[in-house]
């Protein structure tokens, strides 16, 4: 069982056995040595802020780098954002400084969140701390991979379709990814907003329970945050858990599948059953997030122009057109080209009935069928993702189409905007597989509560051979 390091560290705080600002220098020193191999950071902090109040009295957080930090680099992972310095913190970073939490630096991910291995970042794809010629996952492969590393520490991340879960499977932590809504979005550098949601890694869900209170709540700049219930993460008795016929029986790795078989034994021992629910609305899933996704993501990307926003182009004198072609052609990576191609075609008129239209109906439907299967399950378990993490040499053999489907077991829980959590599972050749669990609407604390008993049954491995002693 993994325990509470936040706890460890703020009692060590208080009890005057470490000082927060000695303990970070030392800290940073440490990552900035080894980033240039691990490329896990885009940015560190420039200088330590520290408070002696607050609930997370000297705790340090990373921040994906599409979340605005205040003066501190924040791109994206996009050339087109190169040199931007928020004037502001977003909503979430606010929030952790004022609990006494310092921020350390920002995580390296996929350009704007557009990738599945963050391959796709323009300043160079983070390495995975178990095999450094292997991915961490994306979009938010930095935030797990710095997660994995440093045992003192809670990363910011955010998820659109599994950009949580995904990296948090291949980097063997705890990655937890809140109801729409219930986290502030304010300060976000957005993909899609009606999908996006900011979350948590860390190597605990004690660590978890810990900060989702803090970053939690209405926010009055977010208007997507005003309508959420209390958030109570109290224990609850986990009684029953389904497991998607349709999703399972379609992940082709054998090894994975038997590891997830043998989990769902051991849950079914503590006396939770599980039984074996038909969803065949979600096989179409994946072509409609993608649809939705992209049509968001071209609306969203459209104001980085080099006018207000985004790098400038080199001349001024010259029509409109011209201009931005040459702003967008030479800062956005191929990957954010493509979708921002598919979503303008799914938007154009003749097309907008016949696809976009189309996705928001299966949405709905999806959303209604796990709506149906919560009113008689606690839960909905699966394995994170269907293949172990991949090699850097084989990803690039992938086509767009391939890496769209891999996503499978994560969209269906972020199109309905439900909570899940990504748990390390068991390991594989060494590497790390990670278990998901989903749970209705605003029914975070039933994630913290199994999330609490999956804890027992599985010791979690880090790599500490590495090195870092961090």
């Amino acid at each position: 069982m993994t325990t509470s390091a936040i706890h460890e560290y703020i009692e060590a705080v208080k009890n005057g056995k470490l000082q927060p600002k000695e303990y970070i220098e030392d800290l940073l020193s440490k990552l900035k040595e080894q980033n240039s191999k691990s490329n896990i950071f885009s940015n560190f902090a420039n200088m330590i802020e520290t408070s002696s109040e607050g609930d997370l009295q000297g705790i340090p957080f990373t921040v994906k780098d599409n979340i605005c930090v205040r003066k501190s680099l924040t791109r994206a992972g996009s050339k087109i954002l190169d040199g931007y310095r928020p004037p502001f913190d977003a909503t979430v970073v606010s929030r952790m400084r004022a609990a006494g939490a310092i921020f350390i630096g920002s995580t390296n991910m996929d350009e704007f969140g557009f990738g599945t291995f963050s391959t796709n970042c323009a300043f160079g794809a983070p390495k995975n701390p178990f095999d450094s010629e292997r991915s961490c996952g994306g979009s938010s492969g930095g935030a797990a991979a710095a997660t994995t590393v440093m045992r003192h520490h809670v990363a910011l991340a955010e998820s659109t379709g599994g950009s949580i879960s995904c990296p948090a499977s291949f980097c063997g932590v705890v990655g937890f990814t809140p109801t729409y809504g219930r986290v502030s979005r304010y300060g976000l550098i957005d993909y899609a907003n009606s999908l996006d949601k900011i979350g948590l890694m860390s190597r605990s869900v004690e660590d978890i329970a810990h900060v989702l209170p803090i970053i939690s709540g209405k926010d009055p700049k977010d208007f997507t945050s005003l309508a959420q219930p209390e958030l109570d993460i109290s224990d609850r008795e986990i009684k029953s858990i389904a497991i998607p016929e349709e999703l399972v029986d379609s992940i082709p790795d054998a090894k994975i599948l038997a590891m997830f078989n043998e989990s769902i034994k051991k849950l079914e021992e503590l006396g939770i059953e599980s039984v074996k629910v038909s969803m065949p609305i979600l096989r179409f899933s994946i072509p409609a997030y993608y649809i939705l996704a992209c049509a968001e993501a071209s609306t969203n990307l459209a104001k980085f122009c080099g006018m207000r926003y985004g790098k400038p182009a080199r001349e001024y004198n010259r029509m409109f057109n011209e201009f931005f072609t040459e702003v967008r052609t030479e800062n956005f990576g191929t990957e954010a080209k493509r979708r921002i191609m598919l979503g303008t075609f799914a938007r154009m008129a003749g097309y907008r009935d016949q696809y976009y239209m189309k996705a928001l109906r299966v949405r709905r439907k999806i959303i209604e069928r796990f709506e149906e299967v919560f009113e008689e399950y606690d839960l909905i378990a699966t394995p994170t993702m269907p293949l172990l993490p991949p090699r850097f040499e084989e990803i690039q053999k992938m086509s767009p189409a391939t890496v769209y489907a891999l996503d499978f077991l994560t969209v269906p829980p972020n199109l309905a905007g439900i909570p899940q959590i990504s748990m390390p599972m068991g390991y594989i050749e060494n590497l790390p597989v990670g278990i998901h669990f989903l749970a209705d609407h605003w029914e975070e604390s039933k994630l913290i509560s199994v999330g609490k008993i999956w804890e027992t049954q599985v010791e979690h491995r880090f790599p500490e051979n590495l090195g870092w002693a961090l």
